[in-house]
């Protein structure tokens, strides 16, 4: 039988149109009670047992045995021969990434990860000052699927913020090993790599073993349980986001070559059957001509069969009033991946305000943010584009404020701040300021 992918197609005319499109990008993000419990039960065992509790798991879940965590353990040595034996086009293309995303986050550091302070009329000195974080973990997929892009994209931002140690987790379910993966830790600075994957990592890298160092802040996606025990370790340590599944959303006024918005559609579409493809375009011909070329490209794709699924199930090919509409639209939406497929893609740029990413014009496929642009592919997910943001530097450094106070300031805001505190029936912050009032 031959594979279809038939996305939904709506046009925003019609009557139902409303309860359909909210259909359609429904996506519930609870968690299954019985991975709760279970994730729940090994955070508890690696809390109370460690290594021993870690050794444990990683034999249980990913077929690994190991007598001690050492053994679990990357050698910086073992990392750099992994970057050395790689095929020549593929140590450039990791080093060429590697520079162009430390380009990008060194560039945003300057931009927004400086410290400041000013003097005000009487003297007294405030600002902030900006430090990084001691040390974070990096959880990167391993298995089936093996992403040298999230080791990159996690660790690099971390080493410009001036993070002291990274120290990476991925798993290797019966010992596999990914030479891209190795190597791209060795390219990126990870401080410290262990052979580990699921809840169990998470909870090594929030506790602390006897080996693997607890860390402040722990980012990178991983499975439904992954993503359970970093919501139930938030508060103890920092994370970055919970991620849901993959999105892409195409605005296109009909001048980009169907074929290319077709793969482009392809392209978060393959990550998994839940994730999300939608197009939006005021030409309704164009929409055809999208359908057919999906119709023939699709059988060609290695993941075809993930294709279809997440296309029929979630896909939409939507037709617009105009392109300030799918605009509007997009707003709702608040994808993770936004393409502007125009022939004047600035023109509609300052009417998107919610997106994770922004790609302009025809040749700026997403599939160049995810490996090579410089821009973090760390994304908000699931409409929370609407207030999060992007992984970046400011994700590895904290804000301290800076107050100095003068004597001549003491005397002004040692007043108000007496009013304030007696108003809110603190007696001995109100005294704190008084005492320093001049007599």
């Amino acid at each position: 039988m031959t594979l279809q992918a038939k996305p939904l197609r709506l046009s925003t005319t019609q009557p139902d149109f409303e309860a359909l499109f909210q259909q359609r990008l429904h996506w519930s993000a609870d968690t299954d009670a019985q991975i709760e419990q279970r994730v729940a039960e090994i955070l508890q065992e690696v809390q109370h047992e460690g290594d021993a509790a870690v050794l444990r798991l990683t034999e249980r879940f990913d077929g690994l045995s190991a007598p001690t965590m050492q053994a679990l353990e990357l050698a910086q040595d073992e990392l750099q021969a992994a970057f050395e034996h790689l095929p020549e086009a593929q140590r450039e293309a990791l080093q060429q990434a590697a520079t162009r995303i430390r380009t990008y986050h060194e560039a945003q550091k300057k931009a927004s990860g400086q410290g400041w302070s000013y003097r005000d009329a009487d003297g007294s000195l405030l600002g902030q000052k900006v430090t990084p974080l001691d040390r974070v973990g990096i959880y990167v997929p391993g298995g089936k699927a093996a992403y040298p892009s999230s080791v990159l994209m996690n660790a690099i931002p971390a080493q410009v913020a001036g993070v002291g140690e990274i120290i990476m987790v991925v798993p290797t379910p019966g010992g596999e090993r990914n030479p891209l993966v190795l190597a791209a830790a060795y390219v990126a600075g990870v401080s410290r790599a262990f052979t580990i994957g699921g809840a169990q990592a998470v909870a090594a890298l929030a506790y602390g073993t006897q080996s693997v160092p607890k860390v402040d802040k722990i980012t990178g996606p991983g499975n439904a349980y992954v993503a359970s025990a970093k919501k139930r370790v938030f508060g103890l340590v920092g994370i970055d986001m919970i991620a849901g599944p993959s999105e892409i959303l195409v605005l296109a006024d009909g001048t980009t070559p169907a074929d290319w918005v077709a793969m482009d559609l392809f392209s978060q579409a393959e990550h998994d059957e839940l994730a999300q493809s939608i197009l939006l375009s005021p030409d309704a011909a164009y929409l055809d001509a999208v359908q057919q070329a999906i119709d023939r490209l699709l059988p060609e794709q290695p993941r075809a069969a993930i294709i279809a699924k997440s296309l029929n199930g979630r896909g939409a090919l939507i037709h617009t009033r105009d392109m300030a509409q799918a605009c509007e639209i997009a707003n709702r939406i608040a994808p993770e991946h936004l393409e502007v497929s125009s022939s004047d893609p600035h023109k509609w740029e300052p009417l998107l305000r919610h997106a994770g990413a922004i790609f302009l014009g025809a040749y700026t496929s997403e599939s160049l943010g995810d490996y090579c642009a410089g821009p973090n592919h760390v994304l908000p997910t699931s409409g929370t584009a609407r207030f999060s943001s992007p992984l970046g530097v400011m994700d590895f450094q904290k804000r301290s404020s800076i107050i100095e106070v003068s004597e001549s300031g003491a005397q002004q805001l040692g007043r108000i701040a007496h009013v304030l505190a007696e108003g809110e029936g603190l007696h001995a912050h109100g005294q704190a300021a008084l005492l320093r009032l001049r007599r």
